[in-house]
């Protein structure tokens, strides 16, 4: 797989990044440790270098499957992690780094990224030039080659990047989910920002495997994903029906025909969470999925039955 440039810094990337929230267990049902481990190792034996964690994600543990999995090869793999919002204080950015580092079995971390805006889940509301004043001391010891925002607007982007150097945005974005093309995209594209889609299979529902019945266990945060409910449930089911003929015609999935559209977006990649090795064998081969332009235009057209109808809400869950 053909590795792209992160923003200005020096750390490439692979445009399909293997995603590890679900490695954490936390909000999260029937995730098996082991299954996580080979999943991981998957994607680097498929081409997927970069890797997408948090400290939040079961407090640490998903690091640590990360590093259980690939830590011998870390020198071929690129590591990002995040800090959480109720973590943002200067000694506290310093301090949750070095935990992560700790649990990445590493001395360094190629992106560390700001998880949520400092005030989000109730957090105290710290300044982002503390914040920042953190992330840039890091960089300058070397402890992080590259500083991203997660879930932060246009306007929050903007003025982080007074502080310091930000060379990806994380947002949810994917052809059922798309706010970020008419916030940050933009501004993203004019000072060649990175922008690391999470959730670019709309939480499993590109992948047409779950109808309009389907109902999530306790504990699974996808219950609460407004998508898989009501009339956003119903257009999906219909643009899923006027997506799969082109899927057909390329021999490919519906999730790989989604991946591959939207790593065809500006400056866009995608981070695709699996939890067995053979999804994740089957994201990588997204990658190969070649799109035209007159199919990238009726792809676009498709999911925007489903997105024009969509309220205001930054994120896709009722939290």
């Amino acid at each position: 797989m053909e590795k792209r440039n992160l923003g200005q810094s020096d750390v490439k990337i692979t445009p399909i990044l293997m995603g590890t929230w679900q490695a954490g267990k936390k909000w999260w049902v029937g995730i098996e440790d082991a299954d996580s481990i080979k999943a991981i190792r998957a994607a680097f034996e498929n081409g997927i270098t970069t890797i997408d964690t948090a400290e939040v994600y079961g407090e640490g543990h998903s690091e640590k499957i990360v590093a259980e999995a690939v830590s011998d090869v870390r020198d071929k793999v690129e590591y990002a992690t995040k800090v959480f919002a109720n973590h943002l204080k200067y000694q506290e950015v310093i301090e949750a780094c070095e935990r992560s580092l700790k649990n990445l079995k590493t001395d360094y971390i190629d992106l560390y990224q700001i998880h949520w805006p400092s005030g989000a889940f109730n957090s105290e509301i710290v300044p982002i030039e503390e914040t920042m004043n953190a992330l840039n001391k890091l960089k300058e010891q070397g402890k992080i080659r590259a500083i991203g925002v997660s879930n932060f607007s246009r306007n929050q982007l903007e003025e982080a990047a007074k502080y310091g150097r930000i060379d990806s945005l994380q947002p949810p974005y994917s052809l059922f989910w798309r706010k970020v093309e008419s916030d940050a995209m933009p501004y993203c594209i004019e000072n060649n920002i990175s922008i690391l889609a999470y959730s670019p299979l709309a939480q499993g529902l590109l992948t047409g495997k779950f109808d309009a019945s389907h109902k999530f266990p306790e504990g699974d945060n996808r219950a609460d994903n407004q998508l898989f409910h009501g009339e956003n449930m119903k257009r999906a089911q219909k643009a899923l029906d006027q997506l799969r003929p082109i899927a057909e015609k390329h021999q490919c999935s519906l999730a790989q025909l989604s991946l591959a559209w939207l790593i065809a977006q500006p400056q866009s990649n995608a981070i695709a969470g699996a939890r067995i090795a053979e999804h994740v064998i089957s994201n990588a081969q997204a990658a190969e999925v070649k799109l035209s332009q007159e199919e990238l235009k009726q792809i676009d057209a498709i999911g925007k039955t489903v997105t024009s109808h969509h309220d205001d809400s930054p994120v896709m869950w009722t939290w």
